[in-house]
């Protein structure tokens, strides 16, 4: 339920937020420990609590079961990376059959966690502090983008007023967050011209440490990638706002001291603990089809070797039926990559990519497609520790491998990308994109919600078809899942909004219902 009617509506936050939930917004925030509130709010400790939820919500962090249930269930399968080894117990998205009680976390987690925060930091800091509430703009716009990108309409303009938490469109909300974006740019900007001392170090949980230059260039890059995703549909929107990310005097993400990374809480890694302690988690046969192919180093650093054929690397289609449980539970589980108790939000390679579609379109990115193409393989490379980047580059031989199930040949298929990594200027554009987007696939892993959202924007890299489609004929098997249903929460407790989201989704509220940017036409 989103919540919006600040006097009477319970505020609810998470756990991990400065307050809990209450139907008195003004007594829970009134100041009970000595200090008045305006001593409270120059040493700013009212509006830095309600930050710490939002670094670990994002992407959940420290509760393996809850990241489930909010992205590894859906988009983690859907884009190709991993999948489950067993049916898990009939019931799957990844089958097609989409599960309510699975796919409103999202939604719920997002909005009581950071969103109902980040509007807090608004009351306490819009046109008094407004570092904090550029900063919170930021991070909201973070947020709202990965929530539209999965259910399409969603609230925000109405998010906190009295009245129905009614929905605003997606086009409407990408424009609403470039605006935002815009002015948490120019004031952050301004304080950095005035070599004003940084106010979010000792909150700030990421690896930017309160840089207000670092948080610009995330920003400045959060632009670019939406941009580029709306290129279909507003083509003059995207140009505009991908030459002004670029364009910036302190620009976008390019090097890998600029990534946006944050550390986990509890010291592990919901992905390692999926595949590992519970067994329940595995290389896609997408990832072994392409990686393989290429004869990718990445592969190494990113899964383990199987058990089921030792030294090699094998994979598990996507929505196929199984045989019996645990079936594939000698295959590919997570490497080295999601050892580490570090989430990435953003990466520098996923920059260098979205530039060179940029270039290959005819913006003004600063360069080459090509020039841009290869730097985001290096950076890749770089950011993995991994050598040999310029002969992978050069590689115009090798392409996708077949893929073969080694416990049930039904599932055999042929490979269905045959491109090189090499760049070649004769190319059609087509084919150029495909290639960028196949590179920012295997860059952008773990983030199965990035990676999803490009594959329904482009088709690329073509992945397998699942071969067990449960939906009766809803979702079809040639174009797959294309968004997440309205949350059960929201249907119980926000029909009027529910509904205006169903008249800005100009669809049925199903998973085959194509969002804004997922326009049906070509790519060029």
């Amino acid at each position: 339920m989103i919540i919006n009617k600040i006097k009477r509506t319970a505020f609810c936050f998470s756990l991990l937020a400065a307050v809990s939930c209450t139907d008195n917004f003004n007594e829970v925030n009134t100041n009970k420990v000595g200090a008045s509130d305006d001593q409270l709010a120059q040493d700013y400790n009212t509006i830095k609590a309600p930050f710490k939820p939002a670094f670990n919500r994002l992407f959940i962090s420290d509760v393996t079961w809850m990241y489930q249930i909010q992205q590894s269930l859906q988009a983690d399968g859907w884009s190709g990376y991993m999948t489950t080894p067993n049916a898990f117990g009939g019931i799957s998205n990844h089958n097609y059959l989409l599960n309510p009680g699975w796919n409103g976390y999202a939604w719920d987690d997002a909005y009581t966690a950071i969103i109902a925060n980040m509007y807090k930091v608004e009351q306490l800091s819009k046109g008094k502090y407004d570092n904090f509430y550029a900063w919170s703009l930021i991070i909201k716009g973070a947020t709202l983008q990965r929530m539209t990108d999965m259910y399409g309409p969603a609230v925000m303009s109405s998010f906190g007023t009295e009245g129905d938490a009614l929905y605003d469109s997606q086009k409407d909300i990408y424009t609403q967050i470039f605006k935002d974006l815009d002015f948490a740019v120019n004031d952050l900007e301004s304080r950095i011209a005035a070599d004003e001392a940084s106010t979010f170090v000792d909150t700030d949980l990421s690896s930017y440490k309160g840089s207000y230059a670092l948080w610009v260039k995330y920003a400045n890059s959060l632009r670019l990638r939406m941009a580029v995703r709306i290129s279909k549909v507003d083509p003059a929107m995207a140009k505009l706002e991908a030459e002004k990310s670029v364009n910036n005097s302190i620009g976008v993400f390019t090097t890998n001291g600029d990534v946006l990374k944050i550390k986990s809480p509890v010291d592990l890694n919901v992905i390692d603990v999926m595949s590992h302690a519970w067994g329940g988690l595995f290389m896609g046969a997408d990832m072994e089809s392409i990686l393989g192919g290429y004869d990718d180093p990445r592969m190494a650093y990113y899964w383990n070797t199987s058990a089921i054929a030792p030294g090699k690397y094998k994979g598990v289609r996507t929505g196929i039926v199984y045989p019996t449980a645990q079936t594939y539970g000698k295959f590919s589980q997570t490497g080295a990559r999601t050892k580490t108790g570090e989430v990435t939000w953003m990466t520098t390679a996923e920059v260098y990519f979205l530039r060179a579609e940029g270039a290959l379109r005819g913006w003004n990115m600063g360069g080459t497609a090509k020039d841009f193409y290869e730097s985001g393989i290096r950076a890749s490379f770089d950011q993995n520790g991994l050598a040999g980047a310029d002969g992978y580059i050069l590689d115009n031989v090798k392409i996708a491998k077949d893929y073969v199930d080694l416990v049930n040949s039904e599932n055999n298929a042929p490979s269905v990308n045959n491109i090189t990594v090499a760049w070649n200027e004769a190319a059609s554009n087509e084919v150029k994109l495909q290639k960028i987007i196949t590179q920012k696939w295997i860059a952008t892993y773990p983030d199965g919600q990035e990676a999803w959202s490009e594959y329904r924007r482009t088709g690329y890299p073509k992945l397998f078809r699942i071969t067990n489609n449960q939906s009766d004929g809803l979702i079809s098997t040639e174009f797959g899942v294309r968004r997440l249903p309205f949350a059960a929460s929201e249907i119980a407790n926000n029909p009027k909004g529910v509904e205006s989201g169903k008249a800005a989704l100009g669809g049925p509220d199903n998973g085959a219902t194509r969002l804004w940017w997922d326009a049906d036409k070509a790519n060029f």
